[in-house]
């Protein structure tokens, strides 16, 4: 991929709403710059994304493209704010909203998106909420550039960032006529996602490349809400990547750190958004707890990206001190660790092959990736998320979780990379094709069609992992039938007595275990270098969180993977990563603890439903804490990168590294100096 802009990004930002009805009047009236660039400072901010053009379709400066908001006060709110900004030498990235524009889907209701499905990108007229736009209207692409231009000919700025570039299931009449000239079937739901594909990346494209033709080394950003694991090319109009994740605001705490260690293997510089609401966007008068934002963004740069608060300025312009306080302690510990961050790679020494990528018309959430990712997590694994361009031998172990299909270049790849030396855990149907043929070299084959008792159960053969039971547990999902020829057994499947039906139920929820009947094949299995699971191991545990689910991953795991890199013991909830500095020749370990608990029971989202929210308020110290670590070579120094204070160390017999610190609160980051050969 090519690098189009090579000033990275910095590592302390702000994402400034501004979403503001004409209804509002006398917009920006309190703005104060010398109040505005204060309160950054005090708060060690360093970018400020601003508002160009929002999603009510109103300008904040005197346009001749769009339309300024009608009760603006100060005719050019963008230009004092840019040049206050730059003043201080703080970053300010422009922002205009694509998709959503309330005054031309008013004034140009032809524009408007007509969702096949989805009704709430089409909403009733008497709906409150955003009428959406679609990207094959060449007048609208044509706005949409004139006023990019204007932007940034008018304004000295570091890039644009683009918002609401959505695959909306168009069916409107333009959509149809691209349809039916591509070959497209408007009735199957995979055509219209590739439509819409298609339609979002010409507008990406031209945008792009008429943009980097005038403005070169302009930092250009479209944001959807997700980084779409689709491969290296979907990615060429980016000059960097901004991972939309806010905990609170619907995606999780279990979101972001795929979407992180996707952006880490696609190699390009990437910041990402969580906020500082107690809900999510848009959110006036919420506050989220300064714990929560220290733990989000030190696990932002633990895994390699940089951090950036959201925020909404009131429609008055009076910036909020309260919020600035909430986020400036998370900013000045993510300000001291700098040094120890810039250039600092993550050492990974397993790969998710993503399941997203296979299957693009999913969620976006794709529950396989996000659960491998979760395990990994909570096992203190360092991971990459990867696409099919990946080198797998940069790897120790690939994982491939629960229905990734493997054609014939895959497989002769992946083969290679298993005589290599490469370990592969698979699970559920990976590997698998339709007709039972098994693609990867596993021991072991397809024996009949798919266990027909769900639930099942599992019991294992003892010796694979400490914390499993030794009489069946439950298994929540559909397992393969599976007969091990040179395989190692390690856990067999156990039929109940019978499927819950009006027929035959027993008790509240299933029947229990068979212990007469025969086993019905291999559950877990390894051979040599390569181990798989019956069943769709990480699609189970992303949705009831068993806890004997990733145990039995990590028996496998310790199976396939020797002497690891990092151990630890902190628990399930605590989070670890070992960074290399390769230009200043040393490592840094960086251990997190801050869980989430479900505190929002009812959270009303879109269309009168509610959701659970996940929220951190006062985290708890912990400690002692000891980790070992094995290096290329033994460190000169180890010291605490917040304080400065050096760090006792021991060597084992195994020639790992060993530290221990008596309180872990929030995040601790040590620095080992001459680790690297």
């Amino acid at each position: 991929m090519r690098v189009k802009n090579n000033k990275p990004l910095r590592y302390r930002q702000i994402h400034l709403d501004f979403h503001t009805s004409e209804h509002i009047p006398d917009v920006g009236a309190d703005f104060d710059a010398e109040k505005f660039v204060a309160t950054f400072k005090e708060a060690s901010v360093d970018s400020v994304t601003i508002f160009a053009k929002c999603h009510h379709g109103w300008s904040y400066y005197p346009t001749k493209v769009g339309a300024p908001h009608p009760n603006l006060v100060r005719p050019d709110l963008l230009g004092e704010m840019v040049n206050a900004l730059a003043a201080a030498d703080i970053e300010s990235p422009i922002y205009i909203s694509v998709m959503w524009d309330e005054r031309n889907a008013r004034l140009h209701p032809e524009w408007r998106a007509r969702s096949a499905t989805e009704n709430r990108f089409d909403p009733h007229q008497l709906q409150a909420g955003w009428h959406t736009l679609c990207l094959n209207h060449k007048a609208y692409r044509d706005e949409l550039l004139a006023q990019a231009r204007e932007v940034v000919r008018n304004y000295p700025t570091p890039g644009l960032f683009f918002d609401i570039i959505l695959n909306t299931d168009c069916v409107c009449a333009a959509c149809l006529a691209s349809m039916q000239a591509h070959g497209l079937d408007p009735d199957n739901l995979d055509d219209r996602r590739k439509n819409d594909e298609w339609v979002n990346e010409r507008f990406r494209s031209e945008m792009t490349e008429a943009l980097e033709a005038e403005f070169p080394g302009l930092r250009i950003f479209y944001n959807c809400g997700h980084i779409h694991k689709q491969g290296p090319k979907r990615f060429a109009p980016y000059t960097h990547l901004e991972i939309e994740s806010l905990p609170t605001g619907g995606w999780g705490y279990d979101h972001f750190p795929s979407g992180a260690r996707y952006a880490a293997f696609l190699g390009l510089d990437a910041v990402s958004h969580t906020g500082k609401f107690h809900t999510s966007w848009g959110e006036f008068g919420g506050f989220k707890h300064p714990h929560a934002l220290e733990y989000e963004t030190a696990q932002m740069v633990a895994l390699g990206v940089k951090c950036l608060v959201g925020d909404q300025l009131h429609p008055n312009g009076a910036i909020n001190p309260d919020t600035y306080a909430s986020i400036a302690p998370a900013y000045r510990r993510i300000a001291r660790l700098e040094p120890y961050l810039e250039g600092a790679r993550q050492v990974s020494e397993v790969a998710i092959l993503s399941s997203e990528y296979f299957h693009p018309t999913g969620p976006q959430n794709n529950v396989s990736d996000d659960g491998a990712a979760q395990m990994l997590l909570e096992l203190k694994y360092g991971f990459d998320v990867i696409d099919p361009s990946a080198d797998f031998a940069r790897y120790r172990l690939v994982i491939l979780p629960d229905n990734i299909p493997v054609e014939a270049d895959l497989e002769r790849r992946l083969v290679a990379y298993a005589d290599g030396g490469g370990a592969i855990l698979f699970s559920g149907t990976s590997g698998i094709d339709g007709s039972g043929r098994v693609a990867l070299p596993g021991g072991f084959e397809v024996s009949g069609p798919q266990v027909a008792f769900d639930p099942s159960y599992i019991a294992t053969k003892g010796n694979l992992d400490a914390q499993l039971p030794v009489t069946p547990f439950v298994m929540y999902g559909p397992a393969q039938s599976i007969a091990a020829n040179e395989a190692e057994v390690l856990a067999e499947v156990v039929p109940s007595y019978f499927n819950r039906s009006y027929r035959h139920f027993c008790s509240h929820q299933h029947a229990p275990d068979d212990p007469s009947a025969p086993r019905l094949g291999a559950a877990a299995t390894v051979h040599g270098k390569i181990g798989y699971i019956a069943y769709p191991i990480f699609d189970m545990y992303q949705a009831i969180g068993q806890p004997l689910y990733r145990y039995l991953v990590r028996g496998l795991l310790n199976r396939l993977l020797e002497n690891l890199v990092l151990v630890t013991d902190l628990p399930s909830s605590g989070r670890a990563s070992l960074a290399l500095q390769a230009d200043r020749n040393r490592h840094i370990l960086h251990l997190l603890y801050g869980p989430p608990q479900v505190r929002g029971k009812r959270v009303p989202i879109a269309g009168g439903s509610t959701r659970l929210m996940e929220m951190i308020e006062d985290i708890p110290a912990l400690g002692p804490v000891t980790a070992s670590i094995r290096f290329p070579s033994l460190p000169s120094r180890v010291y605490d990168a917040q304080s400065g204070e050096d760090v006792v160390w021991s060597q084992g017999a195994d020639g790992a590294v060993t530290v221990s610190i008596p309180r872990l609160h929030i995040h601790s980051a040590l620095v080992f100096e001459g680790t690297n050969g």
